[in-house]
């Protein structure tokens, strides 16, 4: 079973007013990028999430209560931000897998055209 995890890619401590508790010292935004991994290989994607986290209050503050200063920085900060690129890795039980495959194929290939014969 494949399990998404998140790594954070960037945090950064705005000087906006928390919507909760009226703290300007508090708001911390975390830019995250979803990272998959299973047994057969590990993988980048493009999916990205944005959190942000009063340290006052130690509230969530979801995109709903967002003041139109907060919105601003936020979108700037996102057009700051870099993802890093999409890419696979694969593991060794993903190479196994696909060399006995084609071993397979190939013999199963000889085999029909008579070239090896048990």
């Amino acid at each position: 079973m494949a399990s998404k995890q998140y790594f954070t890619l960037k945090e950064v401590r705005l000087n906006n007013n928390c919507p909760e508790c009226y703290s300007n010292d508090g708001l911390v935004l975390t830019f995250k990028q979803r990272f998959v991994e299973n047994s057969f290989y590990k993988a980048i994607s493009t999916d990205r999430v944005e959190e942000m986290h009063c340290h006052t209050c130690h509230t969530d503050i979801f995109p709903i209560r967002w003041t139109d200063g907060i919105d601003q920085v936020v979108a700037y900060q996102r057009r700051a931000v870099q993802s890093k690129p999409k890419s696979l890795k694969l593991k060794k039980l993903a190479w196994v897998f696909i060399i006995v495959d084609l071993l397979i194929i190939v013999l199963i290939v000889l085999f029909s055209m008579g070239i090896l014969t048990f």
